[in-house]
């Protein structure tokens, strides 16, 4: 390819705030839930590169002809592979794609085809846009993008306001927060200078096993469960967010609770990764006597979409109270309300 950069290439990142950011030059878009990707394409040549430089065009091949026909002829663009569903933004499904067989792939893409959401155009011919502002860089991805029923342009307001409701209302259909952009930013690769507000919420957990720490005599993480309506316990999650030396001392608190069977009747922390298939599964069982309350921001199914935060131990709460009716969904909220929203392509 003969573009101004080519993969291996790091995007630009987001440092987590509790709240947006507010003043003049910052412009808010929602923050998807899909797997980051940048774009490079020289005519009839394009690649899919994920946030670690991975290749993804093979698991997505109905998005390389979608953006052959929705972006310039020779440009890189940064944006967000999603998959939409019945109820929003499949991420469980999407996580799906990333499977060795191509029929698979052949037959998924075909099924439930995905999207693509720009937001970021970083070359254009031979001109690097790098070190040009990001108002700069916005106004040409809106200029260039031509929107089609598979890439659209991400929706942009200045306004706080409006971002605020639309940390509200977009979490219906699967968005995790809003991104807060400072126009006057050149594209730092590599760099957390944007800023994420995501949601979060509380729940009461049953710590149904651990996994060690890489330390030995540690705990790594504990794994969380909460009960169905039929009293079966299954793993939602896991929390790791502890210093050293806390590491240490749960390995003393958490003695007197092995054994059991804990996630042996329900869903199991045993299920591989995608991107890390040989990542270590094995865990210690522990029985579910033990509640403590974690702070989650995105459910994905029954399951939290990333690691919690430990906020503290519940000695008062009954692990047979943990359930999932603490987990109350967002409104729905249609996809197609928010592509409304995106920009058309100018000129």
């Amino acid at each position: 390819m003969l573009l101004p950069f080519a993969p291996p290439f790091e995007p630009m990142l987001a440092q987590a705030r509790d709240d947006l950011p507010v003043g003049p030059g910052w412009r808010y878009e929602p923050k998807w839930d899909g797997f980051r990707a940048l774009v490079f394409r020289d005519g009839e040549a394009l690649e899919l590169s994920s946030r670690e430089s991975r290749p993804l065009a093979r698991y997505f091949p109905e998005l390389v002809e979608a953006l052959k026909q929705a972006l310039p002829s020779r440009c890189v663009v940064d944006g967000e592979i999603i998959l939409p569903g019945p109820k929003g933004l499949d991420f469980e499904a999407l996580q799906s794609r990333l499977h060795p067989a191509a029929s698979r792939v052949k037959r998924l893409s075909a099924e439930r085809p995905t999207c693509f959401v720009a937001f970021d155009l970083l070359a254009l011919g031979d001109d690097d846009w790098r070190e040009r502002q990001y108002a700069a860089r916005r106004e040409g991805l809106e200029r260039e993008v031509r929107a089609t029923a598979s890439v659209f342009v991400t929706p942009q307001t200045q306004a706080p306001a409006e971002a605020a409701r639309w940390f509200t209302d977009f979490e219906g259909a699967g968005c995790d927060g809003v991104i807060a952009r400072p126009e006057g930013l050149p594209y730092c690769s590599g760099q957390r200078v944007l800023v994420k507000v995501k949601h979060g919420r509380t729940a009461d957990c049953v710590v149904g096993g651990y996994r060690a720490g890489k330390t030995p005599g540690t705990v790594g993480s504990l794994l969380l469960g909460l009960y169905d309506e039929a009293g079966v316990l299954h793993h939602v999650g896991h929390t790791s967010s502890f210093t050293a030396k806390e590491k240490r001392a749960l390995v003393e608190h958490l003695a007197p609770h092995l054994g059991g069977e804990s996630f042996g009747k329900g869903r199991t922390p045993d299920a591989p990764s995608r991107w890390s298939p040989s990542a270590e599964k094995t865990w210690v069982a522990l029985r579910p006597q033990l509640v403590c309350e974690v702070r989650y921001d995105f459910l994905q199914g029954a399951r939290f979409r990333h690691a919690t935060t430990f906020l503290r131990w519940r000695d008062d709460r009954s692990p047979a109270s943990c359930t999932f009716s603490q987990l109350d969904p967002p409104r729905p909220f249609s996809l197609d309300e928010i592509r409304a929203l995106a920009p058309r392509a100018r000129g």
